[in-house]
């Protein structure tokens, strides 16, 4: 079954929009371990908008399941990943002042900078990934870094989804073969929802593992964080 991995930024950032310490991201997510998640997923950026520096390391502490940290691998993410030791690092192109990821890493052109980088966190014994589009050139680019995994960045399956569903899946279903087939692990995320999950997981072969985040918490709010969690949990069988 492919797994989920919940990331919890939204959570950091309604905590954030009034000081103090509500609600608690560390409560939180324990009780999304409890609720069967099979991971948390959390993505710092420069300016500490939502996830901060400190809530990396205090998660770091009381997690049971695979922790995965996402980011661009700037001086600051990298020691932070390397002291932290997570399960998986997500290295994401995010240019400092973007509201959210919004492209996957040119793989040729930063080919050797990823591989550098995937070497340095590899020594560490950290699982790597490498957010990519779904262009079969990115993915054997990314091949060619040494990194354990992609993750396919999902944006477009998620626009296209309502109207064609065949559609949005080809390409993704044609990198992830393509991914395969170079013995890379194979990841996907962003803009994932319940209406559109289930389609996803059965298109791509061999999908180990899912984050979702904005789309799972506005889902909570109508249906309880533990019933959504669930729900994801059914449509990824």
């Amino acid at each position: 079954m492919t797994k989920l991995s919940v990331n919890i930024n939204k959570i950091a950032t309604l905590r954030n929009a009034r000081g103090g310490n509500m609600p608690d991201l560390i409560s939180v997510a324990k009780d999304i371990e409890e609720f069967g998640a099979d991971g948390i997923t959390v993505h710092p950026r420069p300016d500490e908008r939502h996830i901060r520096y400190a809530d990396v390391y205090a998660l770091k502490e009381v997690l049971k399941t695979e922790f995965n940290i996402e980011g661009n691998p700037n001086p600051r993410f990298t020691e932070m990943v390397l002291e932290v030791c997570p399960a998986q690092v997500t290295l994401v192109p995010d240019a400092v002042d973007a509201i959210t990821s919004n492209a996957g890493w040119d793989t040729l052109k930063h080919k050797t900078y990823l591989k550098e980088m995937i070497n340095t966190f590899k020594d560490k014994g950290i699982r790597t990934s490498i957010f990519v589009d779904p262009d079969p050139a990115m993915v054997e680019g990314a091949a060619e870094t040494g990194t354990d995994r992609i993750e396919l960045y999902t944006e477009e399956y998620a626009k296209i989804y309502p109207k064609d569903p065949e559609k949005a899946i080809k390409p993704y279903a044609e990198a992830a073969k393509v991914a395969h087939s170079l013995g890379l692990g194979i990841n996907a995320g962003h803009d994932l929802s319940l209406e559109n999950i289930a389609y996803f997981s059965k298109g791509i072969a061999h999908l180990e593992e899912v984050s979702i985040g904005h789309a799972l918490i506005c889902e909570a709010i109508y249906l309880g964080l533990e019933n959504v969690v669930n729900m994801y949990l059914h449509r990824l069988k």
